[in-house]
Formats: structure tokens, C-alpha cells, sequence
């Protein structure tokens, strides 16, 4: 396979996320070294050892990044916040592939900038999506059903029994201000607090969503055309929950327009992930790394240049490929 002897380094990579995406990566191939790095590297010890061919490093990007002490990577994965971009740029600057899943909208010029003085020998990828890009890409595979698509409404719903749930509701307090939208053809930057809409819930309660800039704004008005599109960061009672199981995390998603019959429609999904936030955004992130080094039989992408999920990772059948996760998916069609 194209992914033999290769070596991934997981900045993050022992905590929820990256401990969930480091176990998706050792179930598909266990020849990837595998680096968890940290502030606090001994806890990620035991991670290392039943993973096997894994180990740890000390990493503090407050106090700067040093690519030499790793020897030769083939991947570097963000999954903690990097906001001044380190770990991107030494990506760019070495010809390393690099995915990255914490920025919003306005934060991404820098990398684009950098780009067009640069020249990008690997494949880099903003996966600042909801959950790494997996709700863009079931709405991809979803807006091909349309001809025409007028609108597209979607929600992150945390359930604060989820184990993360109190710690991103809290850090959601602080970015969630001006949110990008995109309302009757035109980009407005809006105040989130004062641009709140009604979502009706699985378990027929209603909650308050609020406009956020997630990546997947721009994305899903660029690949569908819709002239109305955002995104809402909501708190309330899961799926799961509702069922009296763990919390789930779960993605609503509501397309409105023409079918390919000719039809108008309003297409409501939602995309429930039982093992919650960590595990969602762990499967985004794996679906790209995935793609990136070739695994499970698949081309590597060995193109360099700046990519999105939704146009690294194929979303023809996506829907029936995160059944393989244990994730759950549920249509309503009016």
C-alpha cells in the first residue's frame, strides 16, 4: 500500500480527538508511525503503547515549532487550536501535507496569501468545516438530488452531556460574534447574538441557534449556488439523549429548492454521531488523512496545492460510508 513506513504527527494527538482519530488510523494500517505530541506528553503514554508503533513528544506551540527534532513527516495533523498558524506554514515552507481543523472563515487569508508567494509541494487542507468537514460533505451528496438549490440551513447541535460539550460550549461563548452569512445573494457579516433562529429538534422541542463562521458557509454556497446559506451552533437535548443512550452530537441539515423532478422540496436530514463530538470530527479528519496517504487501497493524493474536504474526500456515497463509523443518518423529505 502507499502508506507503508509512513510517519504522521498528531499535534493534540492524546487528547479526545486525536486519540479517536489515532485509533481510526491504526485500525486501517499498522505500519504509520504515529507521534502524539503535547504540552504534556506522559499522558499520552499508554495511547502510544496500545496503539504500538507509536510514541509521544513534547510540543507547545506557545513556545514555538521545531520540525527538526521529528526527523522526516509525512503529515502533520492539527487537532488542537493553532491560531497563529505554525504548524500550516511549516508544512507549506517544508513540502509537508498538513490538515488543520480549528480556524474559521476570516482566519484562513493568511495560509491563502502565503500560497500565492509559495509554492505548495503537498496537499494542504482547511478542515475548520463542523466536524472536520462532514457535514458539508453529506450536504454535497444531499444537493444532488436538486436542480436548484434557494436555500440550505445547518446546525451543530451539543448535548451538554456530551464530554465536550461543556468545554465548547464555553469556547463557543467567546468566538461566536460576527458570523458570516450568506442571505438573498449577498455576504453579510452579522452579529451572532442578534440573528438567532428557531431549530426544531428530533425529539420535537425547540432551541436557539446562533450564525457562526464555520468554513462550511462558504463552502456549500461555492459547490451548490445557493443564494442562502448558514450555519448554527445550538445547545440542547441529543438524540441519543432523547433515547436515554450516551449523548449523541448531531448535524441538521435543511435544503430547500427544485428536485431533479421538478419538484419544489424542503430536504431536512440529520446526521447523528452516538460516540459524540470527539469521534465526529476524529472520522473527518480520518476520511481526509484517508485520502492524503492512500489508505485502504485508495490513490494518494499526491498533488500539492490548497483543498477543502469536500474536494479531497468523494461524497458520492458518503452517507452509506459513515454507517461504517456507527453513524447514523435520518431523511425527511416535504
Amino acid at each position: 500500500m502507499e502508506s507503508r513506513e509512513k510517519r504522521i504527527l498528531i499535534v493534540g494527538g492524546y487528547g479526545q480527538v486525536g486519540s479517536n482519530l489515532a485509533r481510526l488510523i491504526r485500525k486501517a494500517d499498522g505500519a504509520i508511525e504515529l507521534i502524539l505530541a503535547g504540552r504534556n506528553p506522559q499522558n499520552g503514554e499508554v495511547l502510544a503503547k496500545e496503539l504500538t508503533n507509536a510514541g509521544t513528544a513534547y510540543v507547545n506551540l506557545e513556545e514555538g515549532f521545531d520540525l527538526s527534532q521529528f526527523g522526516k513527516i509525512h503529515l502533520i495533523i492539527s487537532a488542537l487550536g493553532d491560531h497563529s498558524n505554525i504548524l500550516r506554514e511549516t508544512a507549506i515552507l517544508n513540502g509537508i501535507a498538513c490538515i488543520t481543523v480549528s480556524e474559521l472563515a476570516d482566519q484562513i487569508s493568511p495560509t491563502a496569501f502565503l500560497s500565492l508567494h509559495k509554492t505548495i509541494s503537498a496537499p494542504i487542507v482547511f478542515a475548520g468545516h463542523w466536524q472536520a468537514g462532514l457535514l458539508t460533505l453529506v450536504v454535497k451528496q444531499l444537493a444532488a438530488k436538486f436542480s436548484r438549490i434557494i436555500r440550505i440551513e445547518t446546525v451543530g447541535l451539543y448535548d451538554e452531556k456530551d464530554p465536550v460539550g461543556p468545554l465548547v460550549t464555553n469556547e463557543v461563548t467567546g468566538f461566536v460574534g460576527q458570523a458570516l452569512i450568506r442571505q438573498e445573494g449577498k455576504w453579510l457579516s452579522v452579529e451572532a447574538k442578534n440573528n438567532a433562529r428557531a431549530i426544531d429538534l428530533y425529539n420535537h422541542s425547540s432551541t436557539a441557534g446562533y450564525p457562526m463562521s464555520t468554513l462550511d458557509v462558504p463552502s456549500i454556497a461555492a459547490f451548490t449556488g445557493a443564494s442562502n446559506v448558514r450555519f448554527d451552533f445550538a445547545v440542547g437535548e441529543s438524540i441519543g439523549s432523547s433515547k436515554g443512550l450516551e449523548a449523541s452530537h448531531d448535524l441538521y441539515i435543511e435544503i430547500e429548492g427544485v428536485l431533479l423532478s421538478g419538484e419544489k422540496s424542503k430536504l431536512r436530514t440529520i446526521v447523528s454521531g452516538p460516540r459524540g463530538n470527539s469521534h465526529l470530527t476524529a472520522v473527518g479528519v480520518y476520511l481526509i488523512t484517508e485520502n492524503i496517504l492512500g489508505l485502504n487501497g485508495r490513490s494518494a493524493q499526491k498533488k500539492g496545492g490548497l483543498y477543502l474536504p469536500e474536494n479531497i474526500v468523494s461524497t458520492d456515497n458518503i452517507i452509506n460510508r459513515l454507517k461504517e463509523f456507527g453513524i447514523d443518518t435520518f431523511e425527511e423529505i416535504n
